[in-house]
């Protein structure tokens, strides 16, 4: 009914010259039953559930979380690490989340009880209107409407309580280990047992089936695969709205998102959840990719992560289908016979997993483990349980990227996203969306699309032709704007020169003639009729046969890059001996990786990348030598637009970490840029749980012979000052028990320190006091440098010899400046070798910098936002090395910034505050080695 009431009407009675009272009994009333079921502010408690008695900061840090998510605000909290971080993320979001539901379960009840209220308040105003026989105001207009509100209201939150209590329902079913009935016809089931059954059988058994019942030959039907089917691209908008009809799953609850980098840490944190108050009563899950959770043998063994992700879509797709064709006006019902579906994805058997799973928190390792139990695939079944969860464990690159969140079912409306370990979310928005592809994978995407059109040309309809054309042109235009030509082996190449250009995305395309072709359309045509999937079926069928049947000897010059590749694994031994495995495990990666593997599906990743707004991103064209080591690369310069969406749909947004300093960028680049007002905007920075007299942080400007420490790229390589470094550390070498990490800028100048201090001595006389490690450039040698380091660290703390530690040459940047826990002995002092800034000569940042001076306003002081960017992108490095001491609450470090430029207030500001708040800063260095061994001294049993 409130359809029929527009503006309109609304002037016209507003006009009407009535004089009636100034209040309405039923307007009031209802105005008041409104007030009484409006959602209430909730005041911020005091005291959280939790494991153990907090430390005062763990409680501030909740209560501001709270807070935040209360507000729905933008929460950017740092908290060091070994201050409770995740029990403190976990702790707080979850109070509110059930103080939350709390509050919908008594709105739900108040609103029945209006219900009843408003039936006996339409009686009283019936009798008071024929009592008196005056006419209401025109207050009955607001009364309509907010009734129609309570009644909406109502039946939403009506359903949403029925579907909690069947959920509650069938969770405590399984808790009591009673299995749930499954929900597959009798059909169903029998059509998959003789699918189960029949798979095995031989190629002419299954020929005679296809013949016995009306079905395409076998190899017909395998082609019927990898056909496009017909393409409708005028119907673009009525497909959309079937799909979505289609597309039924149950109600969302109102849940966390929390996202982290990495599984390890995604599965940390879930351990901290099940030993938390609310480990018992939360209904959690993790998602992950297919190489962690899948869990059949064949699809695992194929190792490669894109081939994994083919086969299973592949393999998903690979059931029994029944569809209806029309045929002289009747609709028949053909069965399209395909074979080899994955046996664990079976929707009662998702069913049950969803179930299991979130009736008790479980990391990913247990997961996998109920999938094996139940046989069902953990990797979509974790996708089922999303919708009845509370808390789902995440990866940053399936929130971060579209796509993959809409395809693994998350939503964020209403609800509340918590990133952890955010203190370099800006680049891995830029990395996630900024796209390379290599002319080696160019050219071999139009060797198999050509291929592919060309056997399949009199089975493609006209719009499938038109789009693949389309593709191959893009392609080609591709070769050549790298300099190289279609039809010759990219390894053939000789491009001359090597080359390096960046241009804007609308030059570009004019360079390559795409400017013309609508790229949206292009894109929509590859998402729905998933030609990289087609194409990557067509090159695995006929990869034995392809090339030895269509191989033409006068045409033997202009073989593709594919059938070259064909030919040549066809000749090659499979087994290489023992002498040249590595040369041909690289040969492997380099040329597999890019044929068998589908490269069009990563070449339409920057294809996307194209249809971004002009200003928003740049292309690198990177020409060498060879075309098949050249490239195009995508570059992304604003990740607000893509951060944008998430900002909106979601409650509330916190990113968190351990050292969020400098936090000027995430407001500036992330925040303000996607339209956030700077007062939903709540910062949070909590100190550290250790006393000040643990920690002793010393910005030193000159070393023990008086020399300025200098390290800027001119002046660090001198003799005059490797030997001024080498003084400072052989003195701390000797006054630090334990473990001593130093960071260097680079593993490049690493190496020359070390040369020189191995050819003037230096590295004899620290050897005297401790053990020397470096840190090794593969990362998989790692973990045993770390081994060793640890033991030698302990065992000169148990002994009595001369050697009273180790001493560890780390990279900033490199794998033990991130993640590594370097605590109690094993990291006494930490010691930063100058201001680790990047390379300012390289094109990416120096375009970068540009593109903020261009879009960004000046700092307060007149700095130009582009300068800000490259000191931030430094201390944002320091930090992070330098937070690997103090990891808990009785640990106890020295650190040592070296260099004069760390004397500088603006430099000294960017450090987290609970060490710029105790920063010493001393030009000589007498006053700092007395102050370290007064340090330690203290810290000495009596």
């Amino acid at each position: 009914m409130e359809e029929e009431f527009d503006d309109i009407d609304d002037e016209v009675l507003l006009s009407l010259p009535l004089d009636y009272p100034q209040s309405s009994s039923v307007g009031a009333e209802t105005a008041d039953t409104v007030d009484a079921v409006t959602e209430a502010p909730a005041s911020i408690p005091n005291q959280f559930p939790f494991p153990f008695t907090p430390y005062d900061i763990q409680v501030g840090f909740m209560r501001e979380l709270y807070r935040t998510l209360e507000e729905g605000k933008i929460g950017i909290f740092e908290s060091p690490t070994g201050t409770g971080k995740s029990l403190s993320l976990i702790c707080g979001a979850l109070t509110w989340l059930r103080d939350f539901e709390e509050r919908q379960q008594k709105e739900l009840e108040q609103l029945l009880q209006v219900e009843e209220g408003q039936r006996s308040c339409k009686d009283n105003s019936t009798s008071e209107k024929s009592r008196t026989g005056s006419v209401p105001e025109l207050d009955w207009i607001t009364a309509f409407a907010q009734k129609q509100e309570l009644v909406e209201r109502s039946k939403d939150m009506k359903v949403e309580q029925e579907m909690r209590l069947k959920r509650e329902a069938r969770l405590q079913e399984i808790r009591k280990n009673a299995r749930p009935v499954g929900n597959k016809g009798k059909r169903k089931r029998e059509s998959d047992e003789f699918e189960e059954l029949f798979k095995d059988a031989s190629k002419e058994l299954r020929d005679a089936y296809a013949a016995e019942t009306g079905h395409a030959s076998l190899e017909d039907a395998d082609d019927e695969k990898i056909v496009v089917d017909e393409y409708f691209s005028d119907e673009e908008k009525n497909s959309n709205a079937d799909a979505e009809k289609d597309e039924v799953g149950e109600e969302h609850v109102t849940k966390i998102y929390y996202c982290s980098r990495t599984h390890s840490q995604l599965a940390q944190f879930v351990r901290e959840v099940q030993k938390s108050p609310f480990g018992n009563d939360t209904r959690t899950v993790s998602l992950g990719s297919r190489q962690n959770m899948c869990i059949n043998e064949t699809v695992k063994q194929l190792k490669s992560l894109t081939l994994i992700n083919d086969r299973c879509l592949e393999m998903q797709k690979n059931k029994q289908k029944v569809e209806q064709k029309e045929k002289d006006g009747e609709s028949v019902a053909k069965r399209k016979k395909t074979v080899g579906g994955c046996p664990f994805y079976k929707q009662e058997l998702l069913y049950d997993f969803r179930d299991k799973v979130l009736v008790e928190v479980k990391d990913i390792e247990q997961l996998v483990s109920v999938g094996r139990q139940v046989k069902a695939c953990p990797y979509y079944g974790t996708r089922y349980a999303i919708p009845g969860a509370q808390l789902v464990a995440l990866p940053y690159n399936t929130l971060l990227h579209k796509s993959t969140r809409e395809a693994s079912g998350i939503k964020l409306r209403g609800n509340i996203v918590i990133i952890d370990e955010a203190h370099n979310l800006l680049e891995t928005i830029n990395n996630v969306h900024s796209v390379e592809v290599t002319g080696a994978q160019i050219m071999c995407a139009h060797s198999q699309l050509s291929q592919y059109k060309e056997r399949y040309k009199t089975r493609l309809k006209a719009k499938n032709l038109m789009y693949i054309k389309q593709i191959l042109f893009s392609l080609a235009s591709f070769v050549k704007c790298l300099g190289g030509k279609i039809g010759i082996a990219a390894d053939k190449q000789n491009l001359g020169k090597s080359d390096t250009r960046l241009q804007t995305i609308n030059d570009f395309l004019f360079c390559t003639q795409m400017d013309n072709m609508n790229l949206f359309k292009v894109m929509r045509y590859c998402a729905r009729s998933q030609i990289s999937r087609k194409l990557h079926g067509f090159v695995e069928k006929y990869q034995p046969s392809l090339v030895p049947v269509v191989e033409i000897r006068k045409e033997e010059t202009t073989t593709s890059g594919l059938s070259k590749f064909l030919k040549d694994i066809i000749t090659k031994p499979t087994d290489a001996p023992d002498g040249n495995t590595a040369e041909v495990e690289h040969s492997r990666s380099d040329d597999s990786s890019s044929s068998f593997t589908s490269p069009l599906m990563h070449i339409e990743g920057f294809l996307e990348a194209l249809t971004n707004a002009d200003k928003d991103g740049r292309i690198v064209v990177n020409k060498q030598n060879l075309l098949s080591h050249s490239s195009l690369k995508f570059l992304m310069l604003n990740p607000s637009v893509h951060f944008t969406s998430i900002l909106q749909d979601a409650r509330a947004v916190v990113v968190a970490g351990g050292t969020m300093q400098p936090v000027s960028e995430f407001k500036e680049q992330l925040f303000v840029s996607a339209g956030i007002q700077p007062d939903r905007i709540l910062e949070y920075s909590c100190g550290h749980v250790v006393s000040a007299d643990q920690l002793l942080p010393i910005c030193l400007g000159r070393g023990p012979s008086g020399v300025e420490l200098d390290f800027t790229y001119q002046s660090r390589d001198s003799s005059e000052m490797l030997d001024e470094l080498g003084r400072v550390l052989c003195n701390v070498c000797t006054l630090v028990p334990g473990g001593v990490v130093c960071f260097f800028p680079s593993y490049d100048y690493e190496r020359r320190v070390h040369e020189h201090w191995e050819k003037t001595g230096f590295l004899t006389r620290m050897g005297a006091k401790k053990r020397i490690f470096r840190e090794p450039k593969k990362a998989s040698q790692a973990d045993q440098v770390l081994s060793e380091y640890s033991k030698c660290v302990h065992r000169s703390r148990s002994g009595s010899g001369q050697i009273t530690g180790s001493l560890l040459m780390c990279v900033v940047g490199g794998k033990m400046s991130e993640g590594i826990n370097f605590s109690d002995d094993l990291g006494r002092c930490v010691v930063m070798v100058g201001l680790p800034y990047p390379n300012i000569r390289s094109p990416e940042l120096k375009e970068k910098m540009d593109y903020l001076n261009m879009h960004m306003s000046k700092s307060p002081d007149g700095r130009l936002p582009g300068q800000i960017h490259y000191e931030n992108l430094c201390m944002k490095a320091v930090n992070q090395s330098i937070g690997r001491a103090i990891r808990h609450k009785g640990d106890y470090a020295t650190i040592l910034l070296l260099d004069h430029r760390y004397l500088k207030p603006s430099i000294i500001s960017k450090l987290p505050g609970w060490i710029s708040t105790q920063v010493q800063r001393m030009d000589k260095f007498g006053p700092a080695y007395a102050a370290v061994r007064k340090f330690f001294i203290n810290k000495t049993p009596a």
